[in-house]
């Protein structure tokens, strides 16, 4: 089903557009206009998700060298509710002047199947900066669970699917996602258990009030190292650095079991090309700080390559990513 990860197919995407010129000038923002005023206050970067999560650890990564090289603050600002719908409607509709930025994930693209009376439009309300990294999802279960390798838990899990416990972040989350295209697959219903929060999601696993999990690697991790849960596999196609003995879905015989955890910054839409292009070119500056390369790889995800850092690489697979889990989520 999911033959390559989310990134790349959006990069063959925007080069397929580029060789045709059909990027479009929303989509690739000009530089034509003096931007050295661009910033002169402190920028606020909203997170729409809980301290501490991903999302929140992604964003503050890149901050530090995205402030050092625009010379102002990076304020991180967490805004929670309803699946990250709260805070990105906060940035829609702030004012267009690059002071305020949405870091999300999946989540902007899952939006539309996922509520109806949602109040922006992922591809008509933003103006994207970049693309930042694709986290890779983990399967994992209490430890004393009886499946010793990923078969034997698909297995168990379609033997017993009215007893199994599938924790989740909430609705919306990277493991909502998750856990939806692993029931999809497997054709089975569990019992879905949702938490505010991946931090408390994943501290049930670990006491064994919930039975499986698949989230992200920047979340379990540690977990898994300190061999406080089982964990099965991973959900792209090449094994992650940090975990090299954990295998990948497709080795496992689940190749259609893929997904990973894109993270794009976000303006609201009619933001000036010019305060979009120094945003750009900061967050490039970012994604190739040693610092955040080191530290990513310690929680098993890597920034995207420098050419990813543009908008039109956001746009492409926004729009690809709305039309994949709208199939999966209806």
């Amino acid at each position: 089903m999911m033959a390559s990860t989310p990134l790349r197919r959006a990069s063959a995407a925007v080069a397929g557009l580029s060789a045709l010129g059909l990027v479009s000038a929303a989509c690739a923002p000009g530089s034509s206009s003096d931007s050295s005023a661009f910033p002169d206050r402190n920028i606020e970067i909203v997170v729409p998700f809980a301290a501490g999560g991903p999302t929140d650890t992604v964003t503050r990564l890149v901050a530090d060298p995205m402030a050092d090289d625009l010379g102002v603050q990076m304020i991180v600002q967490n805004v929670e509710g309803a699946g990250g719908t709260v805070g990105a409607g906060q940035v829609a509709n702030a004012g267009a002047d690059g002071y305020t930025l949405l870091m999300h994930h999946i989540g902007m693209s899952t939006a539309p199947s996922l509520y109806d009376d949602l109040a922006y439009e992922p591809l008509e309300d933003f103006a994207p900066v970049g693309l930042v990294t694709e986290v890779p999802m983990t399967i994992i279960a209490r430890d004393d669970l009886e499946a010793d390798d990923l078969g034997e838990l698909f297995s168990y899990l379609q033997e017993n699917e009215g007893d199994v416990t599938l924790a989740n972040a909430g609705v919306g989350s990277a493991s909502h996602l998750c856990g939806r295209l692993i029931q999809q697959e497997l054709g089975i219903e569990l019992q879905e258990v949702p938490y505010d929060g991946a931090a408390p999601a994943i501290a049930d696993v670990v006491g064994g009030q919930v039975d499986v999990l698949c989230d992200q690697t920047t979340n379990t991790t540690g977990q898994i190292q300190a061999g406080e849960v089982k964990a099965y596999a991973v959900t792209t196609p090449e094994r992650v650095e940090s975990l090299p003995d954990l295998p990948t879905t497709a080795e496992e015989g689940f190749a259609e079991v893929e997904v990973s955890v894109w993270h794009a910054i976000y303006a609201p839409a009619d933001t000036p090309d010019e305060v979009i292009e120094r945003l750009r070119e900061s967050l490039a500056v970012a994604v190739e700080n040693s610092s955040v390369i080191d530290q990513m790889a310690s929680l098993g995800t890597a920034p995207v390559p420098v050419e990813d850092v543009e908008p039109a690489a956001v746009t492409a697979l926004l729009t690809e990513q709305i039309d994949l889990w709208g199939d999966v989520l209806d």
